[in-house]
C-alpha cells in the first residue's frame, strides 16, 4: 500500500504534519465522529487539502469481508487488510436497551468490542485456533483502531456512545506492544472516540516483562491474564510460552501492577473438560491467587472442528465457581455468546482461509 494510514497518527502527530494545526482536529472529527470514509466528505477543508491528504493517506485500511450475526446479538467481523491478511473483530451486546412504561430509553444498549493485535499470534497455544495458522505480522496502531470505528458505523453506534474495548482477539497484544498502547492513547483522545483508559482491557497470555513495562507506563487501562493451567507442567502444555513466563513471574508481576481502587486484575481461565475443571484445580487457583486483588473469569471452552478437547459441564462450571466464592475470591462465569456462528476467535478467519465463507 503507497499510501499512510491517517489513524496510524494521534491527534498531536497530525498537528505537526497538516498546516494549520487546528485541521488536525476538524479531520479527526470527521474520522471518528462521523465515520467519514473519504476526504471528499471533509467540506470545511479546503478542496486543495482534501486533493493533497487523498495522495498521502487512506482512511480505509481495513474491508468488511464477512459479518455473522448470532440470534444473541452478537455479530462476528472478518476483516481484509492491504496486504491480504485477514483478521477477526467481534461485537458483543451486552445489554439491551430497556425502555419506561412511558416509552422513554431507560438504559440505551452495553457493547463490548473484541478487538485483534496481530496477524496470527506466535504463542501458539493448544486450544487456540488462531495460533493453527502461525504468526504473520503485527498489525498497526491504525489498522487496530479501524476494527472499532468500523463497528460503530456498521451499528450506527453514535460517537458520543462509549464502548468497551478488550484487546482477546486474534493475537497477543503484549507481543505487539508499541502499536497497542498508541492505540489505547488514540481511542481515549477526548476529541476522538473519547473511550478513557479504564475501559479499556488488555488481555495477556502473561509475558510478564511486558507486563512490568505496560504498568509502568501507568495508563490506567485494566489488565487480564490468561492463566488456564495452576501449575507449570500443565500451562506448559496448553501454552508453550510458559517456558519462558512461568506462573511465578506472571504472579510477581501482576502484584506491581497498578491497579484502580475500583478494579482488580482478571484472571481469564478456561475451562477444558476432564483437563483443568475438578475442585483440586480450585484449591490451587485460591492459593495462587492469596493476596492479589484479583477477578476470576471462567470460561467455558469453545469446541471448533479437529480440536481434541471438550466444553465442561455446567455442574463442573458452578462447582468450580462456588468453591472459590465460598472462599471469598470474587468469580463469574463468563456468558458464551456466539455458539450458533464462529464463536472460537481465529475460526471465522479458518473458514475463509480454507474457502468455507
Amino acid at each position: 500500500m503507497n499510501k499512510k494510514i491517517l489513524q496510524d497518527y494521534t491527534k498531536q502527530e497530525l498537528s505537526e504534519i497538516i498546516k494549520p494545526a487546528f485541521r488536525a482536529k476538524q479531520i479527526w472529527n470527521w474520522v471518528y465522529h462521523k465515520y467519514a470514509s473519504s476526504f471528499d466528505e471533509m467540506l470545511n477543508l479546503p478542496k486543495a487539502m482534501r486533493e493533497e491528504l487523498d495522495k498521502e493517506f487512506t482512511l480505509t485500511p481495513l474491508k468488511a469481508l464477512t459479518v455473522q450475526d448470532s440470534i444473541d446479538g452478537s455479530r462476528k467481523y472478518l476483516f481484509e487488510l492491504h496486504d491480504g491478511h485477514t483478521v477477526e473483530a467481534v461485537l458483543l451486546l451486552m445489554r439491551d436497551k430497556e425502555y419506561h412504561e412511558d416509552g422513554f430509553v431507560k438504559h440505551q444498549e452495553r457493547y463490548t468490542v473484541c478487538i485483534s493485535s496481530q496477524v496470527g499470534c506466535k504463542v501458539g497455544c493448544a486450544f487456540c485456533l488462531t495460533a493453527k495458522g502461525g504468526f504473520m505480522r503485527n498489525l498497526t496502531a491504525g489498522e487496530i483502531t479501524e476494527q472499532l470505528r468500523m463497528i460503530k458505523k456498521d451499528n450506527t453506534i453514535d460517537a458520543n456512545r462509549r464502548v468497551n474495548i478488550v484487546y482477546m482477539g486474534m493475537g497477543e497484544p503484549l507481543d505487539n506492544l508499541d502499536a497497542v498502547v498508541k492505540s489505547v492513547k488514540i481511542f481515549a483522545d477526548p476529541d476522538g472516540m473519547a473511550i478513557a483508559t479504564h475501559r479499556q482491557t488488555i488481555s495477556t497470555s502473561g509475558l510478564s516483562s511486558k507486563i512490568v513495562k505496560l504498568g509502568a507506563m501507568e495508563l490506567g487501562i485494566n489488565l487480564a491474564i490468561s492463566l488456564h493451567a495452576v501449575d507449570d507442567e500443565l500451562r506448559q502444555q496448553l501454552m508453550p510460552i510458559n517456558k519462558a513466563y512461568n506462573i511465578q513471574s506472571i504472579i510477581d508481576a501482576v502484584k506491581n501492577f497498578p491497579v484502580n481502587d475500583r478494579k482488580r486484575v482478571m484472571f481469564e481461565y478456561l475451562v477444558i473438560k476432564d483437563v483443568n475443571d475438578d475442585i483440586s484445580a480450585a484449591k490451587k487457583l485460591l492459593s495462587l491467587l492469596d493476596g492479589i486483588k484479583a477477578k476470576v473469569n471462567l470460561i467455558y471452552f469453545n469446541p471448533y472442528g479437529g480440536t481434541e478437547f471438550k466444553r465442561p459441564s455446567v455442574k463442573d462450571m458452578k462447582a468450580f465457581q462456588e468453591y472459590l466464592t465460598s472462599r471469598g475470591l470474587h468469580c463469574t462465569i463468563r456468558e458464551s455468546k456466539g455458539l450458533d456462528i464462529s464463536a472460537a476467535c481465529g475460526q471465522l478467519r479458518e473458514q475463509e482461509l480454507e474457502g468455507e465463507v
